[in-house]
């Protein structure tokens, strides 16, 4: 006899997850996802199964913005371990050569600065990058190597964190910590490489944590063992609004008319400046109604909620604020 299926749920929001190592992007994502009881979740991009940290996760309408996170810039703590490298670039891979180390604090801050701004990378071979419908490292694992073509990315920052020496081996090779702020599709594993051949001595990176994606950052984030060790309501309290990809956009805020034109995809002129990207309310607190841009006056949307979402939205507010059932104004929304 099979057990009865857990029943999924409405769910609107961002949640904060640190993740695990060991453990891919889309398995962290599915554990969420059933914690929540989640009828509909997305990521904002992977993260590598050997690097931990924060791992962005859209739930319902939060998932139409899932693509602003994968675009963002991140942030990293990466661990390089000085004198060897290996044939992934990471801990993973065997030993191809090791080198004697004799690099001071100056050495690695002239390495890392030649490598700040804009630069060219060719991505790993040890990599999700797909060729043909399948991830480069699935070629690599096979023994065969596939032509790359170098992809432009930005390093906005490299700062030196600490200096150490490994505990793991009999030579106890150099350990150097950076902090790194970088552009969307910027491949740390091929920096640290890039970086041991300009000290001349080789590296491979050994650690690689997550800190910051767009203006999210780790201090908020939880863990997976945390999350299943709390209550549902509680597991609900931690999400950020369904907006939460885009907080930092600038706001516009609609009466119930143009909220209800504005859902239909018809544009309003309005006095206001023209923006790239702005988010746009209805003339409830929590009537978040998607994203969208000024050009000529005219306000035009991009990425739009259902009637349902928006609902799903004031209901989840009203639940918050203790069952608050007092008249609110209604949306005007069309049938989509």
């Amino acid at each position: 006899m099979r057990a009865a299926r857990t029943p999924r749920r409405a769910v609107h929001g961002v949640l904060l997850l640190d993740k695990p190592l060991g453990l891919s992007s889309q398995d962290a994502l599915t554990r969420a996802k059933r914690l929540y009881r989640a009828e509909k979740a997305g990521h904002t991009g992977t993260l590598d199964p050997l690097a931990t940290g924060l791992l962005p996760l859209c739930f319902g309408a939060a998932t139409k913005f899932s693509q602003i996170g994968l675009e963002a810039d991140k942030r990293y703590l990466a661990t390089l371990t000085l004198g060897i490298t290996t044939t992934t670039g990471d801990g993973e891979g065997e030993v191809l050569q090791r080198s004697d180390v004799q690099v001071t604090r100056a050495d690695m801050e002239a390495a890392c600065a030649r490598f700040v701004g804009e630069i060219e990378q060719v991505p790993p071979m040890h990599s999700a990058l797909k060729r043909d419908g399948k991830p480069l490292y699935e070629y690599a694992r096979a023994g065969i190597e596939i032509e790359r073509e170098p992809r432009r990315v930005t390093i906005h920052q490299i700062d030196i964190v600490s200096e150490e020496h490994s505990l793991h081996d009999a030579a106890h090779e150099p350990v150097w910590t950076i902090d790194v702020r970088c552009s969307k599709g910027t491949y740390i594993r091929t920096l640290a490489e890039d970086i041991g051949q300009a000290l001349g001595c080789g590296a491979h990176l050994s650690a690689l944590r997550r800190t910051g994606s767009g203006p999210l950052t780790l201090a908020s984030a939880q863990t997976l063992e945390s999350l299943g060790e709390m209550t549902e309501a509680a597991r609900d309290e931690l999400l950020l609004p369904a907006d939460g990809l885009i907080a930092d956009w600038p706001v516009v805020r609609l009466d119930v008319e143009g909220a209800g034109r504005f859902l239909s995809g018809v544009r309003r002129r309005l006095p206001l400046p023209d923006s790239p990207r702005v988010r746009v309310y209805g003339p409830q607190a929590r009537a978040f109604l998607g994203s969208g841009h000024i050009a000529g006056g005219e306000l035009i949307s991009t990425r739009l909620l259902s009637p349902l979402e928006v609902q799903g939205l004031l209901d989840t507010a009203g639940a918050a604020a203790g069952g608050d059932h007092s008249p609110q104004p209604d949306i005007a929304v069309p049938s989509l």
